[in-house]
């Protein structure tokens, strides 16, 4: 069983480590993963062995507190955590303010030359100077009294943190000055003002206030930029639509989106969000999904299409039946993705994990040893010893060790949820970085997953827009894939299809029908044999389509050949741009598919890669262990449910948006839309990622072991370098921002390889008529007709048509790029031929003729 608690009382990795070990001495206990970022632990465990109020109590043992996720939260709107501890620790911090500066200037002003209180100054005012300082000290100490209970309460349970170091750096220099007051005391009394006046300038009240200053004030810029990091769940949260309009007993009634059920139905007018997830029942629009898929054009969706909640209605008015609501919704299940993704570790944190174990023991050991070696063998005062140890406790900072890991990986995961790359967990994200081979599958993921016409091959003076009216007429009667493709290409270019009839099928060859009177065949080469068709030298070309993966069909009207329709399932626009990207960041790719060689070896030479053909789904899981075994690290993508066991072996499963649940639930990464570059930018995203987490690590790893050694005096003997307290507390505070800073740096990702979305204006300016040379007709116009024309791109082309048939006598042409037509006026007779020909030597097709 897994269970998610909320973790109260961490301050640094010590206190998740410690965490971490208390629930993990628990029998029964699994796995257990502390986030000190999000306040959270994941626990997997045995039910049978243990219960919650066991794990709770181990946490409570180590002396912090614990409950399970959700059930301390109050009715209502959620109270924003970040932001309440942001305003408590603002207070905090201004506060401690308001009493340091005047301590600070009392204690260090009359060093810089600063003018003091004469009620201050000389040695009959030692002791009013003594006592104004700690005045002012105690209140700062009484404001930030969170360390001192956090600090020595870890320290009773043996679990030292970062709370108890600056707990006893500043009870040190309290204590301290404390006693130095009790001495001044004792010199006054008998008349010794120079001794008295020695221990005034002894007292290290205003290092105690300060470095508890400064460590809020690091404590509240990391604050700061924890808040950020978790922008991307934040915004993903703040997507979802907070009512509903639903039918109810024949009216249309507003609820909280809480309240709506399954099945309910749900009015969505134009510019409102959908509240849930749904399909649509009545009517039609354009629904923006950019917040989820990240795909920037609305789509279409009409009765029977799946509808997301918290996409937007473009246009357009519908009712949607809920099929999914609450915790069910695709954004519930993205925002749980990406948290658990978030709250993941990534192998490469178990070293600072093992570090923060055993760090805040060594820096005390380190902070008593160095101080007993200067006070006994350096010759040294007890104050100069004392002030080292305490700026060995308050420059140590087990913070940065905590958040180097975390602050990258939240950062990360949540970056790749705008560009809609959902990651699993963070060890899928590191492991993603070291991928050297991509194997992929290659229906739905390199294609389309669906067959489209690629080519028409027509017969010597058919027309396109007359053998495509014939041949859909045909195809519209038949049920078959193929012949769904040939219907949608014919409409799509606006063809009247007529109406066919007496419609027979032949097993192994395919169908024929009439239409307007003439008898269509449809089918492969061995029905065109069997019915006698001259083909020339089309069985030929054919033969070419074949061995490019297509498959040709043949079509003859009346017993005269009319062309060929090629079909293929073809690449996704972006599939070479993909593949060409892998290789450039030195990943091989490979394509298993359990379709024939012939299909498949066509589209690999397309893309330049390796490919299996026709494997079964074990056998690509075969596959991909094999490449494992030659020590490579593989990621595989695909979108089938006989991708599954392959997902599952390789080192990454990618998941491709559109495919099923079960691809979805074996993938590491998903991919929400269908595109193949997202598998690109979720590998750059990858390396982004463990590099920011290596330069924080290295920070913090750096920072350590040249502060602790500066702080303990290392360097006196040589250079007299010394570090103040003060300084070593500010060093420490912010050391953890920059680490956080740094994090927040993958908020600038941008993927190298992403294609670049040019724009075409398809308007360019028209060749002014003055370019052209006008052909006057003085002869009277016997005929018009209109020449529909495929090819032409811009100005220049419909120059070029009309100048080829101006050059025509008789012929008088105007040529509209916005109708992909030309209209020609003839004073004499002028054959179609003729005039196809003419623009066919220009470049480009006539699909159609028709008379005026």
């Amino acid at each position: 069983m897994k269970q998610k608690f909320d973790v109260t009382g961490m301050t640094c990795s010590a206190c998740s480590a410690h965490v971490e070990k208390s629930v993990n001495k628990l029998e029964g206990v699994q796995h257990v993963n502390v986030n000190l970022l999000q306040n959270s632990m994941v626990v997997e465990y045995d039910k049978d062995k243990l219960g919650i109020q066991d794990i709770i109590g181990a946490v409570q043992s180590g002396g912090y507190g614990a409950s399970v996720q959700g059930e301390t939260k109050s009715q209502g709107a959620p109270k924003n955590v970040a932001a309440e501890e942001m305003k408590h620790m603002k207070k905090r911090l201004i506060a401690s303010f308001c009493f340091l500066i005047p301590l600070f200037y009392i204690s260090m002003g009359h060093m810089m030359g600063a003018p003091l209180p004469s009620i201050l100054v000389g040695e009959n005012n030692v002791m009013l100077f003594a006592l104004t300082q700690l005045f002012l000290t105690i209140p700062v100490l009484i404001i930030n009294k969170k360390y001192y209970v956090v600090g020595f309460q870890a320290l009773w349970h043996k679990a030292p943190n970062m709370d108890s170091l600056i707990a006893l750096g500043s009870v040190a220099a309290v204590v301290y000055s404390v006693f130095a007051i009790y001495a001044m005391a004792f010199y006054m009394g008998r008349g010794d003002g120079a001794s008295a006046h020695h221990y005034a300038m002894e007292l290290y009240f205003e290092s105690a206030a300060m470095i508890l200053t400064l460590i809020t004030v690091g404590k509240y810029m990391e604050a700061r930029s924890k808040g950020k990091t978790s922008e991307a769940i934040s915004k993903l949260m703040d997507l979802a639509p907070k009512t509903a309009t639903v039918i109810r007993n024949g009216k249309e009634q507003e609820i909280p989106v809480e309240q709506v059920r399954i099945d309910d139905i749900v009015v969505v007018r134009p510019g409102q969000s959908v509240p849930v997830d749904g399909t649509v029942i009545e009517g039609f629009s354009a629904v923006d999904e950019s917040a989820i898929t990240g795909e920037s054009i609305p789509v279409e969706k009409q009765v029977g299409d799946t509808v997301i909640g918290a996409t937007v209605n473009k246009s357009g008015y519908f009712k949607m039946q809920a099929t999914r609501i609450g915790s069910d919704t695709t954004l519930s299940q993205i925002i749980a993705l990406v948290e658990d993704a978030s709250a993941s570790k990534a192998p490469i944190a178990k070293l600072a994990d093992k570090v923060s174990g055993i760090f805040v023991p060594t820096v005390i050991c380190i902070a008593l040893l160095a101080s007993i070696i200067w006070f006994v063998a350096g010759n040294k005062p007890f104050s100069f010893a004392l002030s080292i140890g305490i700026a060995v406790l308050v420059i140590s900072c087990p913070c940065a060790l905590g958040l180097a890991t975390p602050t990258a990986i939240m950062v990360g995961t949540g970056k790749g949820a705008e560009y809609g790359i959902l990651v699993k967990s963070a060890e899928s994200l590191e492991i993603a970085h070291q991928v050297k081979t991509v194997v992929l599958d290659k229906t739905g993921t390199l294609t389309e997953g669906k067959p489209i016409v690629t080519d028409v091959v027509l017969a010597k003076g058919i027309l396109r827009n007359h053998f495509l009216k014939q041949v859909a007429a045909v195809e519209e009667l038949s049920e078959h894939p193929l012949a769904e493709a040939i219907v949608q290409y014919a409409k799509e270019r606006e063809i009247d299809i007529p109406k066919g009839e007496n419609l027979s099928a032949t097993a192994g060859q395919g169908i024929e029908a009439d239409v307007e009177g003439k008898h269509i065949l449809a089918g492969n080469l061995k029905m065109m044999e069997e019915h006698n068709i001259d083909l020339g030298d089309f069985a030929e070309k054919a033969t070419t389509l074949a061995e490019q993966g297509k498959t040709p069909l043949f079509f003859a009207e009346d017993g005269i050949f009319l062309g060929i329709a090629a079909l293929a399932d073809t690449l996704k626009p972006t599939s070479k741009d993909a593949v060409d990207a892998f290789h450039q960041m030195g990943i091989d790719v490979v394509m298993l598919t359990g379709d024939n060689k012939r299909t498949a070896q066509a589209i690999a030479d397309q893309l330049g890669i390796h490919v299996v053909a026709e494997v079964l789904p074990q056998d690509k899981e075969r596959e991909v262990r094999r490449l494992q075994e030659e020590g490579r690290k593989v990621a595989m993508i695909g979108d089938g449910i006989n991708d599954a066991p392959a997902l599952m072996r390789a080192d990454v499963g990618i998941a491709i948006g559109a495919g099923t649940d079960v691809a979805m639930e074996s993938a590491d990464i998903i991919l929400m839309k269908s595109d193949l570059m997202d598998a690109v930018t979720a590998v750059e995203l990858s390396h982004a990622t463990i590099r920011n987490i290596k330069q924080n690590l290295f920070w913090a790893f750096f920072y350590n072991v040249c502060g602790i050694p500066l702080a303990a005096g290392v360097f006196y003997p040589l250079f007299q370098w010394k570090l103040n307290p003060m300084f070593a507390a500010a060093a420490m505070s912010f050391s953890s921002a920059f680490v956080v800073g740094n994090a927040l740096r993958l908020k600038m990702f941008r993927p190298r390889f992403a294609k670049a979305k040019v724009e075409q204006n398809t308007e360019a300016a028209k060749i002014q008529n003055s370019m052209q040379t006008p052909i006057e007709q003085k002869e009277e116009i016997k005929m018009k007709k209109v020449l529909k024309i495929e090819g032409m791109m811009c100005g220049h082309c419909t120059g070029r048509v009309e100048k080829a048939l101006n050059d025509i006598d008789g012929v008088r042409a105007e040529v509209s790029l916005e109708d992909k037509s030309a209209t020609v006026s003839l004073a004499k007779e002028v054959t179609d031929e003729t005039l196809i020909q003419a623009v066919t030597d220009a470049g480009y097709e006539v699909v159609d003729i028709s008379e005026q």
